[in-house]
Formats: structure tokens, C-alpha cells, sequence
């Protein structure tokens, strides 16, 4: 999901699109994300690490050494005992390689004091409580921690992004020289996002990562320059990407599109690629008999392309993003729930033209449905609810941002839905007081975001400590929340972080 949850106020390394970025470093390297998680977990995780300093305090102490700030410190040797976490989504990742380091032994305190520092017993478990930012810094202490931090167990799920002119070095002569891309490698990353390449940069990423033809699974392109002939060496020659992205890539075509799709691919992302029509459809369509994932944000795509989904397709797609396809009616809605009747999410934000009846349909036919995103669609009332809640038994995620037209009376039906979880209502500008009364009694909920919603009063907000088991609550832009009500959360929801 694309919608923002977090409020105003955002750490300094977390920027509004979710990038973290690294201070560039000697070879120019420099930055790098990771597009899971929600912007509120990425909040949490871009707080100081409150784990305590690996060093001994004889290290710890040490101002020269490029360690994150830290909790108090504790020897090495009283971490050792405690069990390494179990792995969770990180943001950022430093490219950074070939700093000269300090070797152990020149690290200050006593032999068995180094010995602790460079035991790799022991840092391969005190390694998975630092974020990627941190272990980037901590690899270039020494070659021992880089060893060991360079395993690919630690940098899983974490995808480098590469600009341009991260790619080169500008040689004394003025030549430039592709970089070597060897420390991605021993990392093991399968995932790069490029942006802002050509085709000739695609060919040199190719020629100068060694996992390129095999290890690649996942590609992402934006605000790239590639052409169809690109596109079609790319896909021919890393013979393991099945994940693809294109967005804001306007030079290739519908024809580029036909030439290169290859039945290994099972995700394709497409947005703001100004050449896809109805006729990009129909060669996905085509050519990915065994797609699972289509996010698509087309202007030009009409009902006519949704129609093209083929029998496999149907049986082996479970998630449909069309975002901001502003031709779709609530006839593309029909030839969609049709083609794709065993969809557990999808998303219709932004599709403009869809109403009740729409929802009516995707509700009676998409019964597998667990996500559903209809934000941004102005059309949509109290009655669409009423379809969902009916229907719809197996939700637990549902996006109403924006869904001007939705009343209390809306969310009495949605209180009857025992498996919801996320519920957002971001900009309704018709909720009031009495509608939350109706939200009292979910149990299920653990994320309710009613940010913008200008007619909740203090009163009415303050009844949500009901909610015992709600673990984020975002009141963003919301006028009823007082520093008074914040504080009155954190006595009676300690357990839920209340978004400002």
C-alpha cells in the first residue's frame, strides 16, 4: 500500500517517500531502501537503537570509533548469552566499501577485551539487533566485523538503490569507469532498484555484477530512459528475474512490452509509464501465464483491457493494484471479478468512476478478498459499506481515504466485521463523534488511522481507550486532538502508538 500512515512529525533519516539516504561515501556509492514495512514501523526502527553498546566500556567510550549511538554500554562477553531476534523489515543500506579500518589489535583494552570484540560467535548474534544504517557503520571497524556483517543473513529483504552517477568513477583522464559492485555480491543481494539509467548502464550493470545473469530475482527501473531493445536484453539476459518494476519509464512501448515478457515473471509493477494502454494488458496477459501480482497506475487503460485476463491468470493471481486508472467503470469491474476471481487483494484507489454498484460486485464475487483499497474513490457511500460488511467475512484490511461520502451510518456497518484489522479513514470528512461509538466494540481492530477528519471532537477521541488491543491509532491533521488527549492515550493505551 501506497497511502502514507505516519503524521507530521518524521525522524531525520526518514524522508516522505520511505528512502533512507546515506551520506555518499569515497566511491560514491551511497543509498539505498527497503520498501517494506509501514511508515510507522519505519519510524520505530529509525529511532536510536536502544540496544546497549557492543563494546566493553573501554571501547564504548571511544569517540574516534564510527559506532551509532547507543544505549549504555555492556561487555560483549554478558551479550553473548542472549539468543539472537528473530529477523525484521530494515531500512537502509550504505553501499560504502574500502575504508581503511583498524585492525583488532589495534583496538584498545585488554587481550581478552579484543578477543570479545572479534568473536564471531558472538557478533553473529549481536549483529541482528542493529538497523542496516548501523551495520553499514559498524562493517568498516574492522575486517572481522565486515566478515561477519557481510553475510547475507543480515542484509535479506533489503534493496540497494543505484542513481546514475553512483554507477561511475571519473577517472584523472575524465573517463569514467563502472564501479565495482563486487560488496553487493558477497552480500548476496538478488534485488537492485536503478534509477534514472539507460540502456548502455543496464548493459554494464549486467556485465559487472556477478550474480546478474542467475542471482537477480527482482528488477526496478525508475525515471529510466530504457528503450525496447533494453528492455528485451535486460529480460534475456538475467535469466532469474521473476519480480519486474517500471515506473516513470516513458521510452519504451506496448511493442518493447510483447518482445520482452517472459512466463518465469510472476510480479510486474507498471506506473507512470505514459505508452501503456489496453494493449500492454493484453501482453501481460499473454505472456505471464503465471503472474501473481499486477500493479498497474495507467491513465489510458479501459474496461476493454481487463477483460484480456486469461483462465491462468485467474487461478494464479491473488493481487490486483489499479491505482489511478481514471477510465475504469463499474463495467471494467465486471470483466475484472470475472478474469479474477481468486483475488485476497486489490486496490482501487483513484479509480474515480467506480461506485456502489462496482462495489457491490467486487463484494458478491471476490469473497477470498482480505485487503481492499477504495480510497480516493468520491463516489463510493454508506451503501458500498453495506456490501462489504455483508460479504466480505474474511477482511482485514480496509483504505477509505478520501471516501468523501462515507457517514456514521457507514461505520455501523463496517462494526459488525469481527475479522478486521486496519481500518483507514483518513479525510472523511463527514465522520463524527457518534460513528466512533460504533467502532467501540471491534475487538479485531490493531490500526485505525482517522487523520484529516475534521468533525471528531476531543470527547469523541477520547472514548477510543476502549480500543485495548488497538496498537497504532494515526489522528494526523486531526483538530479534536489535544496535547491533553495525547497524553491522556499513553496512560490508558500504553501498548498503542498514537501518531501526531
Amino acid at each position: 500500500m501506497s497511502n502514507p500512515r505516519n503524521g507530521d512529525t518524521k525522524p531525520p533519516c526518514l524522508p516522505r517517500n520511505g528512502l533512507v539516504k546515506i551520506p555518499t561515501q569515497a566511491n560514491g556509492l551511497g543509498s539505498a531502501s527497503i520498501t517494506k514495512g509501514t511508515p510507522a514501523v519505519k519510524n520505530r526502527l529509525c529511532q536510536p537503537s536502544s540496544v546497549p553498546a557492543i563494546l566493553s566500556p573501554a571501547l564504548a567510550h571511544r569517540s574516534d570509533l564510527p559506532i551509532p549511538s547507543l544505549a549504555s554500554p555492556l561487555s560483549l562477553a554478558t551479550l553473548a548469552s542472549v539468543s539472537s531476534p528473530p529477523g525484521s523489515s530494515l531500512v537502509g543500506l550504505n553501499a560504502s566499501e574500502g575504508l581503511e579500518q583498524p585492525s583488532p589489535e589495534r583496538l584498545p583494552g585488554s587481550p581478552s577485551e579484543r578477543q570479545l570484540a572479534v568473536d564471531e560467535k558472538i557478533l553473529n548474534r549481536l549483529f541482528w539487533y542493529f538497523s542496516a544504517c548501523e551495520k553499514c557503520v559498524l562493517a568498516q571497524v574492522c575486517k572481522a566485523w565486515r566478515r561477519v556483517l557481510y553475510q547475507p543473513k543480515f542484509w535479506v529483504g533489503l534493496t540497494p538503490v543505484l542513481h546514475t552517477k553512483e554507477l561511475y568513477n571519473i577517472l584523472p583522464g575524465g573517463e569514467k569507469e563502472f564501479v565495482s559492485l563486487q560488496g553487493f555480491a558477497v552480500r548476496g543481494f538478488d534485488g537492485f532498484c536503478l534509477v534514472g539509467v539507460s540502456d548502455l548502464d543496464i548493459c554494464e550493470f549486467i556485465d559487472n555484477y556477478p550474480l546478474s545473469k542467475k542471482g537477480v530475482k527482482s528488477m526496478s527501473l525508475k525515471r529510466s530512459t530504457i528503450t525496447d531493445a533494453g528492455l528485451e536484453v535486460m529480460l534475456e539476459q538475467m535469466q532469474g528475474v521473476v519480480r519486474l518494476e517500471l515506473s516513470g519509464c516513458n521510452d519504451f512501448t506496448e511493442a518493447g512490452l510483447w518482445s520482452s515478457l517472459n512466463a518465469r515473471i510472476t510480479a510486474l509493477s507498471v506506473s507512470d509509464c505514459i505508452n501503456v494502454a489496453d494493449d500492454a494488458i493484453a501482453a501481460i496477459s499473454q505472456l505471464l501465464p503465471n503472474l501473481t501480482e499486477l500493479n498497474l497506475q495507467a491513465y489510458h487503460v479501459t474496461d476493454t483491457a481487463l477483460a484480456y485476463f486469461t483462465a491462468k491468470q485467474g487461478y494464479t493471481t491473488h493481487t490486483l493494484r489499479l491505482n489511478s486508472c481514471w477510465e475504469i467503470t463499474n463495467h471494467g469491474v465486471v470483466n475484472m471479478v470475472h478474469s479474477l476471481p481468486n483475488l485476497s487483494v486489490l486496490s482501487l484507489s483513484g479509480c474515480s468512476k467506480v461506485t456502489d454498484d462496482g462495489v457491490e460486485l467486487v463484494a458478491e464475487n471476490l469473497r477470498k478478498l482480505r485487503s481492499l483499497d477504495l480510497s480516493w474513490c468520491p463516489r463510493i457511500t454508506d451503501m458500498a459499506l453495506e456490501y462489504i460488511a455483508c460479504d466480505l467475512h474474511k477482511l482485514e484490511e480496509l483504505v477509505l481515504d478520501r471516501c468523501v461520502r462515507i457517514t456514521d451510518t457507514g461505520l455501523s456497518y463496517l462494526s459488525t466485521m469481527s475479522s478486521l484489522r486496519s481500518l483507514y479513514l483518513r479525510w472523511c470528512c463527514q465522520v463524527q463523534d457518534f460513528g466512533l461509538k460504533h467502532l467501540l466494540g471491534m475487538g479485531s481492530l490493531r490500526l485505525l488511522s482517522l487523520a484529516g477528519c475534521p468533525l471528531l471532537t476531543t470527547t469523541g477521541l477520547s472514548g477510543l481507550v476502549q480500543l485495548q488491543e488497538l496498537e497504532e491509532l494515526e489522528l494526523t491533521n486531526c483538530p479534536g486532538a489535544t496535547p491533553e488527549l495525547f497524553k491522556y492515550f499513553s496512560q490508558h493505551l500504553p501498548c498503542c502508538m498514537v501518531i501526531e
